[in-house]
């Protein structure tokens, strides 16, 4: 069993929530936050087990993300 540690970004679009991990480019949707979560989380499962390990490119730490306050004049 090999263990994955990947990030997670969720956005609201209109009615649906879309999750996306950045690293490997996999998204999924659904109705709630907890619903995106758990198919993208199911989506990347189905990828990594059916995956070439050369397919599989993880950055060693995960992505730093932030929020960042932009004033236009």
């Amino acid at each position: 069993m090999t263990h994955y540690k990947v990030s997670v970004v969720i956005e609201r679009e209109d009615d649906w929530y879309v999750a996306l991990c950045p690293e490997l480019d996999i998204a999924s949707q659904g109705r709630s936050i907890e619903e995106a979560r758990n198919n993208l989380k199911e989506a990347l499962e189905l990828y990594l087990e059916t995956a070439d390990p050369s397919e599989i490119q993880l950055p060693h730490d995960p992505p730093f993300v932030s929020t960042l306050d932009v004033v236009v004049k």
